[in-house]
């Protein structure tokens, strides 16, 4: 039945990227706002989508109302479905992102009308200054960030070290952090195509701020902040991964 439903789910997934990448294009000419509130739609309709068809919910928890101004949010990366959630609960915003997933059709389509700071992984420094440089246009535009500091999706029960990116980049701008866990992977693994019924919960920070800071002392306390969350929500604490991004199993 799981595998069924996860098919539905698959059909109507593919389906939608395609149509709101359709749309995504069509939309092009107007502002950023309204070509991000039709496609925060997809996302919208996905999450409902989970809900009725592979029995999927969720629970906030946070800690604080989510603030009026901008902030950049570093969110744990475990799954697919954190993809959706940000769009749906956040403000309007923009994502740090490997420029490869610009390149998939019809998806990167949708990706490109949304602004995203799109990087060479490979580049290093220059990598590192693009996110600088276009997260502190997109940040005085009045758009939040969205930076995944594993780079990649790690299974449940694991943490990969934390590229300086996110934490670099509000030093910088002077715009705070606002860090996210979640324990999606138990119902939606990465890399797999069942999706187990169950309830996602995930936990909203409060704000970080980082003036007078170091890159490293900002990491840390996302960090450790993340690694608490993840060890109430998982009830152990996760292994960390010996490099930044690793895969692993």
């Amino acid at each position: 039945m799981m595998f069924l439903r996860s098919l539905i789910f698959y059909g109507f997934h593919v389906i939608t990227i395609i149509l709101f990448s359709f749309l995504s294009v069509l939309l092009w000419p107007l502002p950023f706002k309204y070509r991000y509130g039709v496609v925060r739609q997809w996302a919208i309709f996905n999450i409902w989508m989970l809900k009725k068809i592979c029995g999927i919910s969720y629970q906030i928890e946070k800690t604080e109302e989510i603030p009026d101004e901008p902030c950049i949010i570093m969110c744990k990366h475990q799954s697919a479905w954190e993809t959706l959630a940000v769009q749906a609960i956040f403000p309007p915003q923009v994502w740090v992102l490997k420029r490869e997933l610009l390149w998939i059709p019809f998806f990167g389509w949708g990706l490109a009308a949304l602004k995203p700071i799109a990087i060479n992984r490979g580049a290093g420094r220059q990598a590192l200054n693009q996110i600088i440089e276009q997260g502190k246009e997109r940040l005085a535009s009045g758009y939040w960030i969205v930076i995944f500091p594993e780079g990649t999706r790690v299974p449940s029960g694991q943490m990969g070290r934390f590229g300086i990116g996110g934490a670099k980049l509000a030093i910088e701008s002077g715009y705070p952090i606002i860090p996210i866990a979640h324990d999606a992977g138990k119902v939606w693994p990465r890399n797999q195509f069942i999706k187990k019924p169950g309830v996602i919960k995930l936990v909203i920070g409060a704000k970080i701020a980082t003036r007078d800071r170091t890159v490293t002392e900002v990491n840390q306390q996302v960090y450790q902040w993340m690694e608490g969350q993840m060890t109430q929500l998982e009830g152990k604490k996760p292994i960390t991964s010996l490099k930044r991004g690793q895969k692993r199993g």
